[in-house]
């Protein structure tokens, strides 16, 4: 069985002081405590979506963190969600920003918005990033269920693109949970299962707290996926108030006893 890597999606979180870092601690004290105290040894890098990438603040975190530490980082949204100018441009300041990551940056993640269709066009902008990131491992994300094919999950295979596998809200429209391997990298992301996606601010949309019996439910897809290939990441997403964390360690403890 391949390396399994758990963590979440993003770590400096206002709402995770005193739920799940100390009272009192400095932001540049978060991601060593995620690392060395909460024992993750993987991080899904979140704030490029909103931002471009600087290449201070990922020489920071290559300081702050081990040698062996892993990092996968989403595409900015000018990327995904907005594609309108200048994208060669924004291609180019994102490989730079994210540079120093060097051989830490395990893949990078382009989550897409439910209005990315399946048409030729779309797929034709898929093929552009496997152009442009050449030599990198980049994972899907699609929301629309659309995409839940098998005719798109070859084309991902033909163009070495992973597949994200999702868990959500099962609401129409959303991608079911489908333990798909398209690369050479097993990626999965956990969203939470609140009902109230598409009516509720992002903060209120990944507020939940997975039970016990909801998790055990993922421990054998995830190992079979990574019987596959030498990497798998699981990343919870559900950040708010720090759940994610919590379940990210329940998550680990099921993997190791099974």
């Amino acid at each position: 069985m391949g390396d399994i890597l758990v963590g979440t999606s993003g770590f400096s979180f206002d709402d995770w002081i005193g739920e799940v870092y100390p009272e009192g601690i400095k932001k540049h004290e978060m991601l060593p405590y995620y690392e060395k105290v909460l024992g993750f040894r993987a991080l899904e890098v979140n704030y490029t979506y909103y931002t471009m990438p600087s290449k201070k603040t990922m020489e920071s975190f290559m300081k702050r963190t081990s040698r062996d530490f892993a990092f996968a980082v989403k595409a900015y949204k000018g990327m995904t969600h907005e594609r309108k100018d200048n994208l060669k441009e924004q291609f180019r300041l994102f490989k730079e920003g994210i540079s120093p990551l060097n051989g830490n940056l395990k893949a990078l993640l382009f989550q897409f918005p439910y209005v990315f269709l399946p048409n030729d066009e779309n797929m034709d902008y898929l093929k552009l990033l496997r152009e442009e990131f050449h030599g990198l491992e980049l994972v899907v994300e699609f929301r629309n269920a659309k995409w839940f094919d098998e005719g798109y999950t070859e084309l991902l295979k033909n163009l070495s693109l992973g597949y994200c596998i999702v868990d959500e809200p099962k609401i129409k429209g959303l991608l079911p949970f489908s333990p798909v391997l398209t690369s050479d990298t097993g990626y999965f992301r956990f969203h939470g299962r609140n009902r109230a996606w598409f009516n509720e601010p992002v903060n209120i949309r990944y507020d939940y707290l997975y039970t016990e019996k909801e998790l055990k439910e993922f421990v054998t897809p995830i190992k079979d996926i990574a019987n596959m290939v030498s990497t798998t990441f699981v990343f919870l997403n559900n950040c708010h108030a720090g759940k994610a964390v919590k379940n990210a360690l329940m998550l680990m403890d099921m993997l190791k006893k099974r």
